[in-house]
């Protein structure tokens, strides 16, 4: 049955693979972002588009009317080198999820879905690279990344709140890096992943034989393919589970193994100049799927090998264009 939805935040990586699916799947789709059009990451012809700040209330009440489901990803983030620097307009994105819960509140949307992050999660667990995987219950006693995270957990606490106080249908995914092709990878707002591919694909077009790496290579992440993403939120939207729940893959990586493995699409080695005075954030962080196995029977399944070299081969292909 189709479904009018709205995509706040659409014009972003994650935002763009969501909007692609809800269209493939016959969906009405209405997209906004506070970008202009040319700097959204995939624009789709088939759908409504319409670039608008929704830290106003008209324009999220605008967006939100008609709508049967609202999916809000739209906020002001980035790599660590982001987050860290702008703190204050990280925070800002609070006014976005606010107005919008006020008009699904007011319109009466059937479903409305909060696009978290691991970043609420207490720093004190996050000091060790042999970190112990993350449950959903660590986001307590709260020591967010400063910024960023608190706006996340604040925004978290809202979605509870208006499901218990007004019935709005709300769920939340806290997302572990989402990286994957179409997505940022230059200019100071891209994560690990593809800051790692761009640096290698550098080094094999120009012939280099080092690269700057942030910290000193040992700090771990987990890291999802972002249809893994896509799939994970579509399965939590079909559930009757509203609580903050980890979408991510529960596999640690280093940063150096990181490198390794893109190495190895390239068929190159580098000599490693780690900067440790560089942005690093947690030492070491990894999502524990417990709960997410048990409330919808699934989690994310895609290799970091596999995504990386579809990610590599994409951002070597956009390196290769821009010299052309």
């Amino acid at each position: 049955m189709s479904k009018k939805i709205l995509v706040a935040g659409g014009g972003g990586f994650i935002g763009g693979h969501l909007i692609k699916h809800f269209l493939d799947q016959g969906h009405f789709v209405r997209v906004v972002d506070s970008k202009p059009f040319d700097e959204w990451y995939q624009e789709f012809d088939n759908a409504e588009n319409h670039c608008l700040n929704l830290e106003e209330k008209d324009f999220c009440y605008q967006s939100v009317s008609e709508m049967d489901e609202v999916y809000n990803l739209a906020c002001n983030m980035g790599g660590m080198g982001f987050i860290e620097n702008n703190k204050a307009l990280c925070m800002q994105s609070i006014l976005i999820n606010t107005h919008l819960l006020m008009a699904a509140r007011d319109i009466g949307v059937q479903k409305f879905f909060y696009a978290s992050s691991a970043c609420v999660y207490n720093a004190s667990k996050q000091t060790e690279v042999d970190v112990v995987a993350l449950k959903e219950a660590d986001a307590y006693p709260a020591d967010a990344e400063d910024g960023y995270g608190w706006e996340k957990l604040f925004s978290e606490r809202m979605c509870r709140h208006f499901r218990e106080d007004h019935g709005v249908n709300t769920y939340v995914a806290r997302f572990h890096n989402v990286y994957g092709p179409e997505g940022t990878w230059d200019g100071g707002r891209e994560k690990a992943p593809a800051a790692v591919c761009r640096k290698v694909g550098r080094a094999f077009l120009d012939g280099l034989e080092e690269m700057e790496v942030w910290g000193d290579g040992q700090q771990t992440r987990s890291f999802m393919y972002v249809d893994d993403c896509v799939t994970g939120i579509n399965k939590l939207m079909d559930s009757d589970f509203h609580d903050p729940i980890n979408l991510g893959r529960d596999d640690l990586i280093t940063i150096n193994q990181l490198i390794d493995l893109a190495e190895s699409f390239a068929g190159i080695k580098l000599k490693r100049n780690y900067n440790l005075t560089a942005p690093q954030g947690v030492r070491g962080r990894n999502s524990d799927n417990t709960l997410i196995k048990e409330v919808l029977g699934w989690e994310p399944s895609i290799t970091m090998e596999d995504g990386l070299r579809k990610t590599y081969d994409w951002i070597l292909d956009q390196q290769m264009s821009s010299n052309a």
